[in-house]
């Protein structure tokens, strides 16, 4: 199902939510992000992501995850649109709606119309009309009407549309009307009766308090505030998860995603009353080509993980357009980003693993043997640059070519692109194709999940089997069709990437990303003492990202770290991946001195807790970090039975004092979330 109606802007085709959902049986095999219900350590109720968020780089080749793009933003908004409206209001939002389709439907006999389709309809009216010019005289009313062939038109309405807006398109569908909406609206309201007789719905619908608690906009507004607050966001801290670049939204760049001539917008509008957008479109097209050194550019893809089957599926089709359907082959370094192997399966490839050595680069021999084994085959090597595990492989060269020697092409994950911008460019390494997660290197918000965006940028050969529409002409392509609904993805939120590239110019993104190594840098030499960088380059530097290493310590876990860093009131890096038992991070080119030195210094006190409980000194069980994070429910009863003061749990460093981010649930049990896939809602009492 879809949620586009339901309080998010039509936003010229996106972004939008939708949903599915499955019997108890099939959902393992569900897509996406699922909500868990688990327990913390006091035993309260806590809701998780499950295990379908890890299960792509389990899985792998397997993996169901990234079929689709989650939405996690627009599910917000569509959630608190039935929050505030609550049943009755939604209900009533729907008679209005379907009062105003009836009314309109009613009028057209009298104006020697006759609507077309059975009963009984909703919101939506299509009608014969033989008036040539009825499309063009309510364009000059300032009225879109969707003309259909055979001379059939097309409205729909919503909660936005007005008793006068029917009036209106009486008006411009058959002259002047010489009858009222009022006059009109008792045979409407009777032919509703009829015809919804047997279908309308009477049992009760959003029957959980939280529907029905918010009725104004003070109460709405402090029940989003009270959500707000246990969220660890970037207004918090920096937010160090690696591969992911979490990075500043800045204002300037959110503004324009909120103007109506954006997020009002019908995706079917006509190209005359959409230049702002194809502007837009042009621009954002060439600059990202020219940024990635290709030569042409789609902006369809609605995540990185749609990029990759798309960019995958141009392969397979210009291959296809010479007659060699029989190159399958898609070769993945053992290091890659788990959506790899899932979208290459997805675009009917065999994936061959690439080993990597003991520096974390593609092993270059290994690479060579695959390729000429598989010559016959080769369709494309998926290859991130610089790699996940932080460096910058000096063999990309040299990796590129020996794919190209035998045949195939290459592919780049350009989930680290924040380390290339205006330094080097995948065209020019060798790559033939490459995806743009927006969301990362250009500033969308990844907004708990989405809306995401994942363009993908190509060479020549592969332009014309860029993704296509069927409403947008594609000459000279042998396109691919839609992997997306709309022609150009999420289009309503393209705005904060243009405004970030306007603004940065191209003196300030090559500075980004000079700035998001340099942070990277510094991070690893101040904290290699305490915790080793697993992967570095020759000259002993790694790339916008360091993975460091807890392997190494006896007792304490990197979770036990990821956990206590909460109670610094930092968001954790990214545990255990690319590397078990590793901390994967990422501080981009946002984040000042100030706060790189504050996070660093809150892991070089964490290293000295770990001390204690690695030498004795402190018990092995019972510790700061075994029970963080440290919630104020936990330290506010009169028993204190733990080896550590109460201010040592939850002012471990000296700037808490001034601002702390209280979490609000302890340590949460994995395995009891992981087997809890349905959420069964607790009561209101779990929000107080």
């Amino acid at each position: 199902g879809s949620a586009q109606r339901f309080g998010v802007p039509l936003g010229f085709g996106g972004p939008h939510a939708a949903f599915f959902a499955t019997r108890d049986e099939f959902k393992r095999q569900m897509p996406g992000r699922i909500v868990g219900v688990s327990k913390d350590a006091a035993g309260h109720p806590a809701y998780r992501l499950s295990l379908q968020t890890r299960e792509q780089h389990i899985r792998r080749d397997k993996a169901t995850s990234n079929i689709c793009t989650a939405q996690a933003l627009l599910a917000n908004m569509a959630a608190m649109y039935a929050v505030y409206h609550g049943p009755e209001g939604l209900r009533e939002i729907a008679k209005r709606v379907r009062l105003l389709a009836y009314v309109f439907a009613a009028g057209l006999p009298r104006l020697g119309l006759s609507r077309i389709g059975d009963d009984p309809f909703f919101d939506t009216v299509a009608f014969k009309c033989d008036n040539a010019d009825v499309a063009p005289h309510a364009k000059e009313k300032g009225i879109g009407l969707r003309v259909l062939e055979d001379g059939r038109c097309c409205v729909s309405f919503d909660e936005c549309s007005a008793f006068d807006d029917v009036e209106a398109l009486w008006s411009v569908c058959g002259g002047q009307a010489e009858f009222t909406f009022e006059e009109v609206r008792g045979e409407a309201e009777a032919a509703i009766a009829e015809s919804w007789a047997a279908i309308e719905r009477d049992d009760e619908i959003l029957t959980h308090e939280v529907f029905h608690r918010y009725r104004s906009e003070t109460e709405m507004l402090r029940y989003l505030r009270r959500l707000e607050s246990k969220d660890l966001s970037l207004t918090t801290s920096m937010i160090p998860l690696g591969s992911c670049t979490m990075k500043l939204n800045a204002s300037a760049e959110m503004f324009p995603v909120s103007w109506p001539e954006f997020a009002g917008l019908h995706p079917f509008a006509s190209s005359e009353d959409t230049e702002g957008y194809a502007t837009l479109f042009e621009d954002l097209e060439t600059w990202l080509s020219d940024i990635t050194g290709f030569h042409s550019c789609s902006l369809q893809p609605n995540a990185g993980s749609q990029g990759e089957f798309a960019g995958l599926m141009a392969i397979a089709k210009y291959y296809g357009s010479r007659g060699d359907e029989a190159r399958d082959v898609c070769l993945i370094p053992m290091s890659a980003h788990g959506t790899n192997p899932a979208s290459a399966v997805m675009a009917g490839m065999r994936v061959v693993p690439v080993a990597c050595d003991d520096q974390g680069n593609i092993d270059i021999a290994d690479l060579r043997t695959k390729s000429a084994e598989h010559a016959d085959a080769l369709a494309a090597l998926m290859v991130t640059y610089p790699s996940t595990h932080g460096v910058f492989e000096e063999g990309i060269r040299e990796i590129c070519e020996i794919v190209h020697e035998h045949g195939g092409q290459v592919y780049m994950d350009g989930a680290n692109l924040n380390a290339q911008v205006g330094l080097c460019r995948p065209g020019e390494i060798g790559a033939d194709v490459c995806h743009i997660n927006l969301h990362k290197t250009f500033c969308i918000p990844h907004g708990g999940g989405g809306p995401g965006m994942g363009p993908i940028c190509c060479a020549e050969h592969l332009a014309p089997f860029l993704p296509g529409h069927p409403i947008v002409s594609q000459s000279g392509r042998e396109s691919l069709g839609p992997v997306s609904a709309a022609p150009w993805g999420s289009s309503s939120i393209l705005p904060i990437s243009w405004m970030y590239i306007a603004m940065m110019g191209a003196d300030g993104l090559k500075r980004a990303s000079q700035v998001a190594i340099l942070n990277a840098n510094y991070i690893a030499r101040r904290l290699d003492d305490c915790f080793p960088v697993l992967y570095k380059g020759p000259d002993g530097l790694v790339a916008h990202e360091c993975i460091l290493d807890f392997r190494g310590f006896k007792t304490v876990t990197v979770e036990d770290v990821a956990k206590r860093l909460m109670d610094y009131g930092f968001h954790a890096p990214t545990i255990s991946w690319p590397v078990a038992g590793t901390m994967m991070v990422e501080p981009t080119e946002s984040e000042s001195k100030a706060e790189l030195d504050r996070f660093c210094e809150a892991m070089i006190l964490i290293h000295a807790e770990i001390d204690a409980v690695e030498s004795g000194n402190i018990d092995a069980k019972n510790n700061p970090l075994k029970n963080a994070p440290h919630t104020a429910e936990a330290i506010a009863g009169e028993s204190w039975d733990r080896p550590y003061t109460r201010e040592e749990a939850v002012y471990p460093a000296v700037w808490l004092k001034e601002h702390k981010f209280w979490p609000v649930v302890g340590r949460i049990d994995n395995v009891y979330g992981d087997r809890n896939l349905v959420c069964t809602c607790e009561g209101m009492e779990s929000f107080a």
